[in-house]
Order: structure tokens, then C-alpha cells, then sequence
């Protein structure tokens, strides 16, 4: 048994690095560098190791009018999953990942034949701000973030990585909000483009679900967004500031821009779309059965123009938002229409939660549930 063991870890890793290659388009991922920005609290830029990538093609993956392409310029559409417990565990002082990060772990997801894994991010541990314990926060979080990205796209996996909890002033981070905060998610947006800047194979989020107008969201002002136990109202930073902030700080690298309404509406996305002048934009819109846009009719009059036009990217999807199906009814109409226009996803979510939400039962890679199974079996039908 031993080594048959040897023999299955040998071939899944094999089978990571071919995989790798053909999505990077030759490039990869190498190590890391540690050099940075200085390290401060309230709205300057956080210290951050810097991932380093060596690639054969500097442009990496990247945009090419409405789709996404590797570095040798071959069409490349993106599924996978969310991992999620980097958004939360931090903030409340059970270290850094709900789970492992390991290779191991990592192996058991590439099995899958996932090429695309999405990351969230908090705020507060990021810069280290608002007394996230100093274990899990600043310097100490983001190389672990740095770690993981390294260790996903060994293993031939793009990650997406996208701040998901903030929180204004002193407040602490403790869920996700209406919107970024101007007080913090600049300088948040910074640090992450700066660490970054030099690996062409990820996708840097500038937010996950914005609950905002689109105005409101694309251009930032005190405009609707609230937080707290009283609901108090604070001034968000908009999305043409991300992209603005991520270009000045070296990223030239792909951008996600979700839409609104918890980024289930994006009927506002192109009239809002910030500019980019490397034109390296995705649209971001979470889809879940039983939401407003759950529909084909929905997904061709609201998603459809604007893949047309951009890249377009499912950052989560699932059977319903509570987690409570375990069916993969709504999956099949989702993950259809998807894979007739070329649409990137990330399933919701490899955690073990024992929900219907939960993909796996073990970090083996066990299949918890009919929806589990349904992904797993997607995702390698599509390998």
C-alpha cells in the first residue's frame, strides 16, 4: 500500500506540473522575495514579501479582448473552487487557514482537475491594523497568502486573490460589508498589487460582493455603505481607485471587477467599468441557485453583453446561498450555460464545513454531498 501511495503522490504531481505549463504557457511559479514597502498603521501601505515568478513570456495570463489567454497566447478558461477561511479565521485568533495549506492539501484539490482557486482576503490582517492578533496578521499573514499562491501554482493552479472582509476606521473586521472602506482598502489594494507586481499568473479581486449602487461602488463616497451594530454609515473607496491605485503600485497583471447587488446584477458593469489602460479587466459575478439572476433568460439579457466584451468569471457559485441544497439542480443550468460562453467559475467551497455549501468531507478530497460530487465530477470532465 505504501507504495502504491508513492506511485498515485508521484503521478498527481506529475500531472500538476504538465497541467501548469500548459495554463501558464510555459511559465510557473518560483520563489519568493521578501523585499517590500515599509510597514505602517491607519492608510499606508503594508510591508509585504513580494512573489517572485519566472516565466518565458512576461505577460503571463492576461486578457485578449473577451477572453483569457496564457502566455503563449492559447484561449484558457478557468474552474475550480473557493478556499475559503483566510477572510475570517485571522480576525478571530484561530491562526491563519481554516484547514491545511500544505502540499498535500494542495495536491488534493489539483486531483480534482481544478485550475483556478479563489482566495479571501481581511483587511485587518493584511496591514496588520485594529489588533488582529500579531501571530496571524501583517508580515506573518501575508507570507502565508504569498505561500499558498506559490504553492497553487506549483501545482499548475491560478489563484485569484480578493479582499472580501474590511472594515472602516477602527472598527475590526469581522464580516464582509457593503463596500471597501476609503479608510483602509487603499492602501490595502497597494500592498496587494505591490506584492504581486512581478507574478503574471494570479488575479488580484478588488472586492467580493458589493451591496452598493453601481455608481456608488465604481466611484466611492459615503453613498449607502454601513457597518457596525448601529449600521453607521462610513465612505467607501470605489473601484476605479483599486484599478487607478493597483497600475501605480507595478501590477500590470489581470483585474477583477465584480458587479453589484451581492455581484449577482452586472446590468450596470460596462457603463461603470473602470479604465483600464492595460485593458486587463474580468468581470466578476457570484451565482448562486435562487438568487435574482439564476436564470438563463436573466444570464443572456444581464452576463452575456458583457462577456461579449470582457472576460467573465463566476468567482462563487453554489446550489443556493444559505448552503442548505445539496442538490446540484441549479448547478447544471449554471455550470451550462458557463461552459457555452467560455465562463470562468470557482465553486463554493472546499472547506468541511458539513453544510451543503461544503464540496468535501476531508482534505483528502472526499466529495461530501450530491453538489460535491457534481463539481468533482465537472471539474474532471473538463481536464
Amino acid at each position: 500500500m505504501r507504495r502504491l501511495a508513492v506511485i498515485v503522490a508521484l503521478v498527481v504531481v506529475v500531472f500538476g506540473v504538465i497541467g501548469g505549463l500548459r495554463l501558464f504557457g510555459g511559465g510557473g511559479s518560483g520563489g519568493t522575495s521578501t523585499s517590500g514597502t515599509t510597514a505602517q498603521s491607519g492608510t499606508s501601505p503594508a510591508s509585504a514579501p513580494v512573489a517572485q515568478v519566472t516565466s518565458t513570456r512576461a505577460a503571463g495570463l492576461h486578457v485578449q479582448q473577451n477572453r483569457l489567454e496564457n502566455a503563449a497566447g492559447q484561449p484558457v478558461v478557468l474552474r475550480g473552487v473557493n478556499r475559503s477561511g483566510t477572510e475570517y479565521t485571522c480576525i478571530h485568533g484561530y491562526g491563519i487557514f481554516d484547514g491545511p495549506s500544505n502540499a498535500a492539501s494542495v495536491r488534493a484539490i489539483r486531483s480534482w482537475g481544478t485550475t483556478l482557486v479563489r482566495i479571501g482576503i481581511n483587511e485587518d490582517c493584511w496591514l496588520g491594523i485594529n489588533g488582529v492578533p500579531r501571530a496571524d496578521a501583517g508580515a506573518n499573514y501575508r507570507r502565508a497568502i504569498v505561500a499558498y499562491v506559490a504553492e497553487l501554482q506549483r501545482y499548475g493552479i491560478v489563484p485569484e486573490i480578493s479582499l472580501m472582509w474590511a472594515a472602516p476606521g477602527r472598527y475590526r473586521a469581522t464580516y464582509q460589508p457593503d463596500a471597501p472602506d476609503a479608510d483602509h482598502s487603499p492602501a490595502l489594494w497597494t500592498s496587494l498589487a505591490q506584492t504581486f507586481r512581478n507574478n503574471p499568473n494570479v488575479i488580484l479581486g478588488v472586492w467580493g460582493e458589493p451591496a452598493i449602487g453601481a455608481s456608488c461602488f465604481a466611484n466611492g463616497g459615503i453613498c449607502g455603505a454601513t457597518y457596525g451594530p448601529r449600521n453607521a454609515p462610513y465612505r467607501s473607496a470605489g473601484s476605479k481607485q483599486a484599478v487607478r491605485l493597483m497600475r501605480a503600485a507595478g501590477y500590470r497583471g489581470v483585474i477583477a471587477v465584480p458587479g453589484v447587488a451581492w455581484a449577482n446584477d452586472l446590468s450596470a458593469w460596462l457603463a461603470n467599468e473602470p479604465q483600464d489602460p492595460l485593458h486587463q479587466l474580468v468581470a466578476e459575478a457570484h451565482i448562486y441557485g435562487g438568487q435574482v439572476c439564476a436564470s438563463v433568460s436573466c444570464f443572456n439579457q444581464t452576463l452575456l453583453p458583457v462577456a461579449q466584451r470582457v472576460p467573465l468569471l463566476f468567482g462563487e457559485t453554489g446550489e443556493n446561498v444559505p448552503g442548505t441544497d445539496c442538490s446540484a439542480r441549479a448547478m447544471r443550468t449554471i455550470l451550462g450555460w458557463a461552459a457555452s460562453h467560455n465562463v470562468s467559475w470557482a465553486a463554493w467551497t472546499w472547506d468541511t464545513w458539513g453544510t451543503c455549501g461544503s464540496l468535501i468531507s476531508s482534505y483528502a478530497g472526499t466529495p461530501a454531498n450530491p453538489y460535491g460530487a457534481y463539481i468533482h465530477q465537472t471539474l474532471k470532465t473538463l481536464v
